[in-house]
């Protein structure tokens, strides 16, 4: 990395224990300090007998390079110490690493990067701590806090019946917001993120070339990678047919939304559930948020980012029923991510309302008059023998 090089941590988890275990692959996010000072992020991975990811150290100093590396543990113990040699300077037009030579002349004419980087650390339930020393004589600390990802949300619990969400979704304009069903209150968390994998460099490089292999052979359309439409629909094809991506679905329908909200609640569940069990639709400023940020659509990227894309239909034919749009994202924990810029901008983006599952059957009921079925949102033979079976069976 660079001299400020600070460069990061790598870690690793008693082996025997494996509550430990589950916690620390990841993202940890925080503040560095030492020659110089800024955000780093560290996005970790377990693999079979150690730990593997990437860090990337955002300066405070826009005259010194921003830094990623590639980091792997020899084990799983929970304090560590190792060398790395993997450290590339962050192009700032391509924010994509790249060869020091092709931007030094961006940067100031005394700043290098380092060799190597020598670093020692150690974790426990809540924190990754970490020092290090470069080759270039600088060194570097910081205390990175555990995501928060899997905590139940923050959202101010907002309750309406069915017909008082009807009311209030009709005083809501065109296509300013997104919406988005979940049958639990859970914080917005990417299918990826939910697996406990976060080294997006890893999916980019390994995975996708993967699937792109295998599922040429069996989609109409050979998807050319390089061509940022056809590659942001690949990963949305993927995405509808259960494959772990950092996209997360959303829908320009509230009625769509609170369809996949009740979708995998019984008529039996509904009848048996407490007054306090809800299904959450959130509800995104999306007009707000395309105006204040620019959406990059990039994944192995040093700069967090919430992107909103509207991605082609290719071999899809889910996006039009479901009047689909996607969010891509960098980030574990989505949902403080968000809260943080509403405080910075001192607006609201993001909130939500809660249904009680009670409602269950008078929803399902009104949205099969409006023809939001699984028949009409999944077509072909899977959507169309789920309808039947819940008109069928009554479930």
């Amino acid at each position: 990395m660079c001299q400020c090089f600070h460069k990061f941590f790598c870690f690793a988890h008693h082996i025997s224990n494996l509550d430990l275990i589950e916690i620390l692959k990841g993202q940890w996010l925080g503040h560095f300090s030492g020659t110089y000072e800024g955000f780093i992020v560290i996005n970790i991975d377990e693999l079979h007998d150690n730990f593997k990811g990437c860090v990337y150290l955002i300066h405070n100093n826009d005259n010194i390079p921003n830094v990623f590396a590639i980091i792997q543990t020899s084990d799983k113990r929970n304090d560590f110490s190792f060398r790395t040699y993997s450290i590339a300077p962050i192009n700032p037009s391509t924010r994509f690493p790249d060869d020091w030579n092709n931007i030094k002349n961006s940067f100031d004419p005394n700043a290098r990067i380092a060799e190597f980087v020598d670093v020692t650390g150690s974790w426990d339930e809540k924190y990754l701590s970490l020092k290090w020393n470069t080759s270039l004589d600088g060194h570097g600390e910081c205390t990175l806090p555990r995501s928060q990802a899997e905590e139940p949300s923050n959202l101010k619990q907002n309750i309406k019946d069915w017909d008082i969400f009807k009311q209030d979704i009709g005083l809501l304009k065109g296509t300013r917001y997104l919406f988005r069903g979940q049958n639990k209150p859970w914080k917005l968390r990417s299918s990826f993120h939910r697996t406990g994998r976060a080294d997006l460099t890893r999916f980019v490089n390994e995975d996708i070339p993967s699937l792109h292999k295998h599922l040429s052979a069996r989609t109409k359309h050979v998807f050319n990678l390089d061509i940022p439409k056809e590659n942001g629909a690949f990963f949305n094809l993927v995405q509808h047919h259960g494959y772990p991506t950092p996209l997360l679905d959303w829908t320009y329908s509230p009625y769509v939304a609170v369809f996949f909200a009740f979708r995998s609640i019984t008529s039996k569940m509904a009848a048996d559930s407490n007054d306090d069990e809800m299904v959450r639709i959130f509800v995104f400023d999306q007009h707000q948020w395309r105006s204040d940020y620019e959406q990059q659509l990039l994944l192995s990227t040093a700069n967090l980012h919430l992107s909103i894309a509207d991605f082609i239909a290719i071999d899809n034919e889910r996006l039009i029923p479901q009047q689909a749009a996607t969010t891509v994202t960098n980030i574990d924990d989505i949902e403080a991510y968000i809260h943080l810029k509403e405080k910075e901008n001192n607006k609201q983006y993001l909130s939500a309302i809660d249904i009680p599952i009670s409602n269950r059957d008078k929803a399902i009921q009104e949205l099969r008059y409006m023809g939001i079925t699984a028949g009409s949102l999944f077509p072909g033979l899977d959507g169309a023998c789920e309808e039947l079976k819940d008109r069928n069976f009554e479930i």
